[in-house]
């Protein structure tokens, strides 16, 4: 698993992983193999791929969508993820 907190929020707070567009997917488990922290888990009753373990990725990590020659994979938007962490930490120390 990924570390358990990104810039001091807690990692499961944190909207990060990957979105599978079957629409464009062709299947090729490129995106599984190089991914070194499990995200994705192949099912035997489904030949999709599924993003199994979304706190697993490593926020701001991309590289999976690198390795996609159909382009199928997509992620949040960086900005509006650090937007969000920062508004985390804030109301976090409010408390």
């Amino acid at each position: 698993m990924a570390d358990d907190t990104f810039m001091g929020v807690k990692r499961d707070k944190i909207d990060w992983s990957p979105t599978i567009d079957y629409s464009k997917c062709d299947f090729c488990m490129e995106c599984d193999k190089f991914c070194p922290h499990h995200v994705f888990e192949r099912r035997d009753d489904d030949p999709k791929l599924v993003v199994a373990n979304p706190h697993n990725c490593v926020v701001f990590c991309r590289a999976c969508a690198k390795t996609c020659g159909p382009d199928a994979i997509s992620f949040p938007s960086k900005p509006e993820t650090i937007a969000a962490i920062k508004k985390i930490r804030e109301q976090e120390d409010g408390q």
